[in-house]
């Protein structure tokens, strides 16, 4: 019996198992770049504050405290994601919740790359590139060590399976 014919155009499927189970879990940031995020945040809002009590504020008030709340909103909604987010991998597909959730399929892999800033780990989230074979890329952020150990075996294995050197 012969395979159907969308299985044998194109190259292979890419498969990959977690060796740490059926899939791995674990928060995009660091704690200490959450801490950053949230300082920045509620900062500004204090600074604001300050300035308006103090009366240095000018212009209309109704055209301030739009401009205002228009970006603090957009700050506070970055900020949501930022503590929240998480990335999760399995023998399926790699995901990050996110402003909008980010999900790639494995099968579909065919470049990998981790960037990262060795010794600034706790502050700037190593980095996973990924793109398809279609050309679609995306970018996933994890902090925990043992995803991070998945991630560089993962573009190891895609790099040998694909044929990268």
């Amino acid at each position: 019996m012969t395979a159907p014919l969308a299985e044998t155009l194109g190259p292979p499927p890419f498969r990959f198992i977690p060796s740490q189970g059926p899939s791995i879990e674990g928060p995009a940031f660091s704690p200490a770049f959450k801490l950053l995020a949230s300082a920045l945040v509620f900062g500004t809002a204090g600074w604001f504050v300050q300035l308006w009590l103090a009366g240095k504020v000018s212009g209309g008030a109704v055209s301030i405290f739009t401009w205002f709340l228009a970006a603090m909103c957009m700050m506070l909604y970055t900020w949501w994601c930022i503590v929240r987010s998480v990335t999760r991998l399995d023998g399926q597909d790699l995901q990050q919740t996110w402003m909008w959730n980010k999900k790639m399929e494995l099968r579909e892999l065919a470049y990998g790359k981790l960037i990262r800033v060795r010794g600034f780990d706790w502050l700037i989230a190593p980095r996973l590139y990924v793109r398809t074979l279609m050309g679609k890329f995306a970018v996933f952020y994890a902090t925990d060590p043992a995803m991070i150990a998945e991630f560089e075996r993962l573009v190891a294995e895609l790099k040998a399976f694909r044929g990268f050197k």
